[in-house]
């Protein structure tokens, strides 16, 4: 810990080879998915590199690296929860009942269309990280580590992402509402 104190690159990468395949098995038992588990573990040494030089750890480092692994298990699990519920929210909005007006489903339709279609006019990064953020459910942070790229880079793409999205919608219910 001395050694990874003072940025010892090797001292990191001796902690990274004896605990990677442990913190591995433990998150993917949990997680059952690769890429998920791997972004678990890759998070965890990420953190702990970042934070070597003011990071007290009072026992074994196995345990603590254990523990982290298991924090980001669960929080992964947790958003994973939240998304599939806001799923089944919005599948529930959008369900056509038997009371809509063959008008109502033809626009609602159109502007499915159009959406799709706006998003795939997206630029392809732009693109990509809108669906890994809003059809994956990906946490910024997430899709960071993921494309290797910053969490403001992220945020700027998603906000580009809706800005494209929010005009294409606007121009679509009054072009829609014009004709009624």
């Amino acid at each position: 810990m001395q050694l990874l104190r003072e940025a010892d690159e090797d001292a990191f990468n001796e902690i990274y080879r004896r605990y990677w395949k442990l913190l591995f098995s433990v998150a993917l038992s949990k997680l059952e998915d690769y890429g998920d588990a791997e972004l678990v573990v890759q998070d965890v040494f990420t953190d702990l590199w970042n934070r070597r030089a003011t990071i007290e750890i009072t026992y074994a480092l196995k345990s603590y690296l254990a523990g982290a692994v298991k924090f980001r298990v669960y929080s992964t699990l947790a958003a994973r929860q939240k998304l599939l519920k806001k799923k089944a929210t919005l599948a529930n909005r959008s369900s056509v009942s038997m009371e809509h007006s063959v008008e109502d489903i033809y626009r609602f339709k159109v502007l499915q269309e159009q959406i799709i279609s706006a998003s795939n006019q997206l630029p392809e990064r732009c693109r990509l990280i809108y669906k890994l953020s809003r059809e994956s459910g990906y946490s910024n942070k997430t899709i960071a580590a993921k494309l290797c790229i910053s969490e403001k880079t992220v945020e700027n793409q998603i906000t580009r992402a809706l800005h494209h999205l929010r005009t294409v919608v606007q121009s679509i219910l009054l072009l829609l509402f014009m004709l009624n």
